[in-house]
């Protein structure tokens, strides 16, 4: 079935009643300043890539090169004969004073390592070493002179070599860390139980158990929208056969193997919109990832809307992404995954589909876009409204729970550039497994406190599905963090805090978490990095993956901005920032659930991918820094504004995407903004766009849209035409300026 973008119904969920407010977009950034408790820092000097390297071996001739772990290629890497001791040094060209080593390491890693330092590289001082690495990524503070540094091995973590992916030195002054308030409470233990909500099925166990489990979730889980439930529904490697599991609210469904075909289902993961009447617009807040299915009628379906993530999944056939019948549906997003048939867009109003691989693509609503993905379709835009690009240019796929040799871990993907297709399709997705002995699994009702404890001693995070209230910023301080929620896990900010800041510091991965703003209003929901961040993260960026933030719906809650990026080189892939339209009673309305904007990005060279950005009631999306990427946005503009008065002082209403006057550098393909301004259909805003022109700012196939009420006037600095409630039709721009 095809239904062309003409006869797309508009998108409407439920009735609303709202009011008014006022403030600036510059009070978020002032406001911060003044929560923040995170110094400023000072640069350094990254004193060996490219620099001549050599090594006591090489795994082959001729390949796995010492000049490969200098080369700031995370493709490429250096790898030792099988034996002990083995040595990779770098000759700096002059004497340095070293502040601080990286190693990222490839699985096989150095157990027992030195960090050496010599003038002649004859003599060696040893200014680090250590007995337990368990690999990974390191970042180590040292101190010393030399004109050559090495890494010594005198026990290797597995059967083969040493293997570095990249081994940087630095020098200058160093990252001032973090300042926080010191721990003060008992040592936490590492590890523990997933929790109760966490229910594990095993092969052995029978197709009729197994679907009754699920089915019970389900039956709590298809309509409770604002609910305090939170499930995973976890498969062990093996076949499973005969399933329809049906996915509720706050559900993840989830593969426990180290690859998607580890665990095949002969049956179906299916997500439909019985529960509202064939309507899947509010099909919100659910996911599936790590499994190999094998539907019964050849097509899985997969009928949602935002923040229900579809990833590394190998679907032998197709995918649906429509509701049974074809009702209304405002999806989506797909990673890392293979779908051998069509994938199937019918009546999605939009989708984001990155580095996968299909057999083919049928429809085009409004927005449909492709980044890395092998099979689809050419650029098109408008019509059929298809944008392509042919990989993503830097992105590290997101942390996920499986199990190793019986016990849980967490596999942490590499960072790959230039990429396509999805990363386990040839083989073992490269990059690096996690004990859970290295983290704290955190339960509900859990204080801050006991939480930056847990991540003071150097663990990372797990948190078990369910609600956590937070009266103290939970504060990211340690290079390379895993931060992953299971089940939709929340976190509720008390008294104003802000709820998580992470700091300037390599390679913080947060995935998986919904963030619900409290009553009390909080200036910020997460913070990534102080402000005034200038640490260069290129090699080892920040990734925020899965991470969602809701104002208002469960409660009346209220925070001025949701995500602040001052860091640079920030990876956003995949985010669902709402100002709730509806919700439980009392929790929405525009002077109860008061937010200014969903986005705001300080840092230099962030990329985006999969933005969905919704009703907030000033600029949506503020982009401050420079050379910012960004790969598709879906918003809608406020419903609720009483009047343009009331909306903003001189009328004209917010654009939905502002780059900001002093930005030189930007791109952006696949954007649209909706207007339904439900509350007084005689409200317009002039613009859904906003940028310079310099020439070094470019937008390319946007669109706006009104769904039969109110008007967005011009598409982008006046340019476009107007889009009207009497024609539900998109008003593009192709490329600006």
């Amino acid at each position: 079935m095809t239904i062309p973008s003409s006869s797309a119904p508009p998108r409407r969920r439920s009735p609303w009643r709202l009011g008014a407010i006022g403030g600036l977009v510059a009070a978020v950034i002032a406001g911060y300043a003044a929560f923040t408790t995170v110094g400023a820092s000072a640069a350094e000097t990254l004193l060996s890539q490219g620099k001549p390297a050599t090594a006591s071996s090489t795994e082959a001739a001729g390949a796995y090169l010492a000049s490969e772990a200098v080369d700031g290629n995370l493709g490429t890497r250096w790898a030792s004969a099988f034996s002990d001791p083995q040595w990779l040094q770098v000759d700096l060209g002059s004497s340095q004073a070293i502040t601080r080593v990286e190693l990222n390491w490839e699985t096989a890693a150095g157990k027992a390592f030195q960090i050496q330092v010599s003038d002649n590289a004859s003599t060696w001082t040893s200014i680090y070493s250590t007995t337990t690495s368990t690999g990974g990524n390191q970042s180590l503070t040292v101190s010393g002179t030399g004109r050559y540094v090495r890494m010594y091995g005198t026990q290797r973590t597995t059967g083969y070599g040493y293997s570095l992916w990249e081994f940087k030195v630095y020098g200058g002054t160093p990252t001032t860390p973090p300042t926080t308030t010191p721990p003060t409470g008992p040592t936490v233990p590492a590890g523990g139980s997933l929790g109760a909500n966490v229910i594990v099925f095993d092969p052995s166990q029978s197709s009729a158990s197994i679907q009754s489990q699920a089915d019970a979730i389900f039956r709590q889980q298809e309509s409770n929208q604002f609910g305090t439930q939170r499930y995973v529904l976890a498969f062990k490697p093996g076949t499973y056969n005969g399933l329809n599991i049906q996915v509720g609210f706050y559900t993840s469904v989830v593969g426990l193997g180290q690859n998607p075909q580890d665990t095949r289902i002969n049956g179906d993961v299916t997500v439909d919109a019985g529960w509202f009447n064939g309507n899947a617009t509010q099909n919100f807040w659910r996911s599936v990832e790590n499994l190999s299915l094998y539907p019964v009628s050849g097509d899985d379906r997969w009928a949602v809307s935002q923040a229900a993530p579809f990833r590394r999944m190998d679907i032998h056939g197709g995918v649906n992404l429509a509701p049974n019948g074809y009702g209304w549906a405002s999806g989506g997003y797909i990673a890392d995954s293979r779908i051998s048939g069509v994938e199937g867009q019918y009546s999605q109003q939009q989708w984001f589909t990155r580095n996968s691989q299909i057999g083919s693509n049928s429809n085009a609503v409004w927005n449909q876009v492709f980044v890395g993905v092998q099979g689809a379709p050419a650029t098109s835009f408008p019509n059929p409204p298809y944008t392509t690009i042919g990989s993503a240019p830097v992105i590290r796929e997101k942390p996920y729970l499986y199990q190793t040799g019986g016990n849980y871990a967490v596999f942490v993907p590499n960072l790959q550039t230039n990429a396509s297709g999805a990363t386990w399709v040839n083989g073992n997705t490269p990059g690096t497994s996690l004990p859970l002995s290295q983290f704290y699994v955190a339960k509900p009702g859990d204080s801050a406190a006991t939480i930056n404890q847990a991540l003071a001693q150097g663990l990372n995070l797990i948190f078990q599905p369910g609600i956590y209230h937070v009266n103290q910023t939970i504060n990211v301080t340690r290079a390379n963090t895993v931060v992953l929620g299971l089940g939709y896990a929340t976190i509720i900010p008390d008294n104003g805090v802000t709820a998580m800041q992470v700091a300037d510091v390599d390679g913080v991965k947060i995935a998986g978490v919904l963030f619900d703003a409290g009553t009390t209003n909080s200036p910020n929901l997460l913070v990534v990095g102080p402000s005034g961040s200038n640490g260069n993260h290129a090699g080892n960026p920040t990734t925020i993956q899965d991470v969602f933030f809701r104002i208002g719906g469960y409660v009346a809650g209220k925070a001025t901005n949701s995500l602040l990026v001052n860091s640079n080189n920030v990876i956003i892939d995949h985010i669902w920032a709402w100002r709730a339209d509806h919700g439980n009673a009392g929790t929405y309305g525009w002077t109860v659930n008061t937010a200014d904007t969903g986005l705001i990005v300080n840092g230099q060279n962030v990329t985006a991918y999969g933005l969905f950005v919704e009703h907030y009631q000033k600029t949506e999306v503020l982009w401050n820094g420079n050379g910012g990427r960004t790969y598709f946005l879906q918003n809608e503009q406020p419903y609720d504004p009483p009047s343009n008065a009331a909306w903003r002082s001189d009328g004209v209403g917010y654009p939905a995407y502002k780059v900001a006057d002093s930005v030189t550098s930007h791109e952006a393909w696949g954007m649209g903004s909706y207007a339904f301004f439900q509350n007084n259909p005689a409200v317009h805003s002039a613009n859904g766009f906003q940028a310079p022109v310099n020439g070094g700012v470019k937008l390319h196939n946007i669109f706006t849209i009104s769904l039969a009420s109110g008007t967005i006037d011009h598409v982008v600095n006046n340019i476009g035409d107007a889009a009207t409630a009497d024609a539900v039709v998109p008003r593009t721009v192709t490329n600006f300026p």
